[in-house]
């Protein structure tokens, strides 16, 4: 019955065609893309394109060729804007997730008096935890006592609500996930956003786990930062340069890192050492972009403004609802729990599977051609992308998975990670 209704789907998928253009391996299953998205054949051209304007015009590919290097992040924020719900000069494709969160940070936390406090998260990315500690250290501060870390009630969720109470009157900046790594679960942006401001309160999001999984309005809601990367579900490679955003009403804000390419572009090789900055998210940038790991994004981008971001999020919600659906049902009494919102105005891109022998399944998993995402102490991951995976693939994920708990094949394998999980 569900192995038909995974066909009748694919069948009627409108995105079905997206699948050809990656390289998909024989005889594997990828659903790890909320961690490396795939490449594509368009990405692969486009950084072909760059390296073949390096071949043949040397230093002047910054200026001809193909695509100039000297205005390709302006070029990929241009395509990705419409994803976060921007105007194309309050992006830049720019840096990488963490470069971008301490340069955003030292730029809009600007502690006075009693208003000293960063709101952060206890089930935060810990990459983001280590930045806002730097930042409170740079200031003189003691993390313990200047980075609230709002705790979880039961270890996968964030109520809003305790949120918005660690909003007082000693909060100078908030800084949270857009989607949870581990559960998945979306947080309500916009509302957070206006219970910030009306304490006045600036609010800055990560959306890692949901730029290019779900639309955004971050321009509408009037969020005043954001970043991100541009390795998962926008398949940009790994090491791709990431993203930030910046609210127009804070153009003219003097960058908190100050470099070259933050210049204006106009007066960038007068070689003053006058800093002239750009007069849009182009201000924030620091260093000379990487042009070989920027490039194959442009390729990407170019399958999401033809897709489109709306239909993206609908396939999305079908895949991981007939996941969820396939786990209920095959599943039971194997001692597999979804951690992962049910709500689908609450759930990104990727399931959370739940086991006490999570490392070992993912182990097991990997061998029989499934591509998970083990998260410690107990999450398997599970991210069918609409772009590149079908219904049929999460049938047979699930398909898997029980074949796998039934012949026990996981007890041969110690239940740890490995280095790299």
């Amino acid at each position: 019955m569900f192995l038909e209704q995974a066909r009748k789907l694919d069948r009627e998928d409108p995105l079905a065609k997206f699948r050809e253009e990656f390289y998909l391996q024989a005889n594997t299953n990828y659903m790890d893309g909320n961690s490396l998205g795939l490449l594509s054949k368009r990405a692969e051209q486009s950084l072909l394109d760059s390296l073949e304007d390096w071949k043949e015009f040397g230093i002047d590919g910054w200026t001809q060729g193909r695509q100039p290097w000297f205005y390709m992040s302006e070029k990929a924020s241009e395509l990705l804007a419409p994803l976060v719900g921007a105007s194309p000069e309050e992006v830049i494709i720019t840096g990488s997730t963490t470069v971008n969160l301490h340069q955003l940070v030292s730029t809009f936390y600007q502690p006075k008096g009693k208003r000293a406090k960063i709101v952060a998260d206890e089930l935060n990315f810990p990459s983001d935890i280590y930045a806002l500690q730097s930042q409170v250290r740079i200031h003189g501060f003691n993390p313990e006592e200047q980075l609230v870390r709002v705790k979880s009630r039961d270890g996968r969720y964030l109520a809003e609500e305790d949120i918005i109470d660690a909003m007082t009157d000693e909060v100078a900046l908030v800084v949270l996930p857009s989607i949870l790594y581990r559960s998945g679960q979306i947080l309500d942006m916009e509302r957070l956003t206006n219970e910030a401001h009306k304490r006045g309160i600036l609010i800055g999001f990560d959306g890692c786990h949901s730029v290019g999984a779900i639309p955004h309005s971050f321009s509408e809601w009037d969020v005043d930062f954001a970043f991100w990367c541009n390795y998962k579900h926008l398949n940009g490679g790994p090491g791709a340069v990431a993203g930030l955003y910046v609210n127009r009403k804070h153009f003219g804000v003097r960058p908190g890192l100050a470099g070259w390419f933050g210049s204006n572009k106009e007066k960038q090789f007068d070689m003053e050492h006058t800093f002239t900055p750009a007069e849009s998210a182009g201000a924030f940038q620091i260093g000379t972009p990487h042009v070989l790991s920027l490039a194959p994004l442009l390729g990407s981008l170019n399958m999401f403004a033809e897709a489109g971001i709306e239909h993206i999020r609908t396939k999305s919600l079908l895949l991981t609802n007939f996941l969820i659906e396939l786990i209920d049902t095959e599943l039971v009494g194997m001692g597999f729990t979804i951690g992962t919102p049910r709500e689908e105005s609450v759930r990104g891109g990727h399931v959370g599977l739940e086991h006490n022998e999570a490392a070992r399944i993912c182990k097991a998993l990997k061998e029989n051609g499934i591509i998970p995402d083990f998260r410690a102490p107990n999450m398997i991951r599970l991210a069918p992308v609409p772009l590149y995976n079908s219904f049929e693939d999460v049938w047979n994920v699930v398909q898997m998975l029980k074949t796998i708990m039934e012949e026990k094949q996981y007890e041969k394998y110690k239940n740890e990670r490995d280095v790299v999980a």
